[in-house]
């Protein structure tokens, strides 16, 4: 463990020289204390740099005494031996012993990434929330003896605590079990049965091999958690660039730990360690290292899938949306409605590859009627919009749906008690749609059970679909007897026709014996 005192500034430029760390993706913030308001993120957003600094720089005007009111420190462990959760612990301690961790002051922590070694950046005040000055009497020699009781305090019961924490993990070789403690924070060797567990270079604790064998427990592979991992590993994998950033995102957003053997540069294998689940898997069996290692930005990788997708339809130029999607299926791509879907990426596909595939679909769908007979098929390219009719055959046999649909439609036309109109409503219910086609066909058509039916191929009796009106009886009119009395006349006089005469009170002849009053309004029958 290492804690550097880095230089004094009157104007905190440490806050800007993280904060260019954090706008790299190389650091992050992940402690603001006693800001004020610039600490509510959700609400306000997050604070400008030049904002965070201005408020370092208003909060030690309360002493004008001090000129190098900034303190900056870097705090490191030796590569993986700590977690950045651990590492604030540590520097919370350390500035209390340093006495930098009073109630009220401002404090910004700074977690880095670019190094080997895991370490954190704090940024604070010299000035005391009082206003005096912050002892720095002998800093270097103070700092080095509070990081040695920190250090001295408890280390080997804690390393007892995360043994026994360790055992209560599912693992099954010792190898497992040796990267579970990597991911703790320590290193351990087997030497003469003994397993050594060592800790900021001291060996903390000796265990016999055995006990860690005897607790390996019996358990059966969890394929559900296994495939929901594989998904996680592919997802971040598509949005870091190596895998330092693949291995914070996991720790941090699923508590999950990647350990590596191997060189560096070349690892030969991996571990999962799923510390929300207490379990340690062999990263083979989850997914294979060279596509974990793939690193490729997501506009290369739609490459990659848009060459596959082409390579898919040469070897199967009918390939449809569902042939294609279960072969992206893998690597957690999709095509829909001629887009192409990867994460949170998407684009379209090339228009000529994306009309294939669209008409492909079309193509299956027609397929899936298996039709029999050439009426049938010709309907369906119809309805469907398919030119190319060499890419579809006909079935030999009926599917087992249709045979069944012809015996009930042969019921439905057999029942002589049904008239046109109820005949056409038995059509329907049984989930049927008449077509008929130029040609003269008589097609029924069920597009929910994908059944296509010639009926006159079928042998049904056409002619019941036929609409033959039905001539309707005309009422008799009674003439009133002779001997009833009229009804009394009103006192309104009755109009009379112009022409008084019996021969003149019906002038049909003006109009025609069939009126069309659109044309005698628009004088189109008057005679010129």
């Amino acid at each position: 463990m290492i804690a550097t005192i880095l230089p004094g500034s009157p104007n905190f430029h440490a806050v800007l020289y993280n904060e260019r760390k954090v706008a790299k993706g190389t650091a992050r913030l992940i402690e603001i204390k006693n800001f004020g308001i610039l600490e509510d993120i959700d609400s306000f957003g997050k604070p400008a740099p030049e904002e965070l600094r201005s408020y370092l720089q208003t909060y030690s005007e309360r002493n004008g005494r001090i000129h190098q009111t900034q303190f900056h420190l870097a705090i490191s462990c030796k590569g993986k031996e700590m977690t950045e959760d651990e590492l604030l612990d540590f520097a919370h301690a350390y500035l209390k012993e340093m006495g930098y961790g009073q109630e009220g002051q401002p404090l910004l922590v700074y977690a880095h990434r670019d190094t080997e070694n895991n370490h954190i950046h704090i940024v604070t005040s010299r000035v005391a929330p009082d206003g005096t000055k912050i002892n720095d009497s002998q800093e270097r020699i103070r700092s080095q003896r509070a990081i040695d009781r920190i250090l001295g305090q408890d280390a080997r019961k804690k390393t007892e605590k995360d043994l026994e924490k360790a055992k209560g993990y599912c693992y099954t070789s010792m190898a497992q079990f040796k990267a579970l403690l990597s991911s703790l924070g320590y290193e351990s060797y087997v030497k003469d049965d003994t397993l050594y567990i060592k800790r900021q270079g001291t060996v903390q604790m000796k265990v016999a091999v055995s006990e860690i064998e005897d607790s390996f427990p019996e358990r059966r592979r969890n394929r559900q958690r296994q495939r929901e991992i594989k998904a996680l590993l592919l997802k971040y994998r598509n949005v870091n660039t190596d895998v330092k950033g693949l291995q914070a995102d996991l720790k941090k957003n699923f508590g999950i730990d990647l350990v590596f053997f191997g060189r560096k540069d070349k690892p030969y294998g991996y571990i999962i360690i799923d510390h929300n689940r207490k379990e340690v898997l062999h990263g083979g069996h989850v997914l294979k290292m060279e596509l974990l290692l793939d690193f490729a930005t997501a506009e290369e990788r739609l490459d990659r899938i848009d060459a596959f997708i082409d390579s898919v339809l040469a070897a199967n130029p009918k390939a449809t949306t569902f042939d294609i999607n279960e072969k992206l299926r893998r690597s957690h791509a999709y095509i829909k409605r001629g887009v192409l879907y990867y994460g949170d990426e998407s684009r379209n596909l090339n228009p000529l590859l994306a009309e294939t595939i669209l008409r492909n679909d079309r193509i299956g769908r027609i397929e899936s009627f298996g039709a029999v007979i050439e009426a049938e098929l010709n309907r369906l390219c119809q309805i469907y919009k398919v030119e190319r009719r060499d890419l579809i055959s006909l079935m030999s046999e009926r599917k087992p749906s249709a045979a069944r649909a012809v015996n009930q439609l042969r019921g439905i036309f057999d029942n002589t008690t049904l008239d046109y109109k109820d005949l056409k409503s038995a059509i329907r219910e049984s989930g049927f749609q008449i077509h008929r086609t130029e040609s003269g066909d008589i097609l029924a058509v069920n597009f929910n059970e994908y059944i296509i039916i010639d009926l006159r191929a079928e042998g049904f009796d056409l002619t019941r679909l036929d609409y033959k009106p039905q001539k309707k009886e005309q009422p008799t009119v009674q003439k009133p007897k002779e001997h009833q009395s009229q009804p009394k006349k009103s006192g309104i006089r009755p109009l009379q026709d112009a022409g008084g005469g019996a021969s003149d009170s019906n002038r049909e002849w003006e109009v025609g014996k069939k009126p069309d009053y659109d044309d005698i309004d628009d004088g189109r029958t008057l005679k010129m």
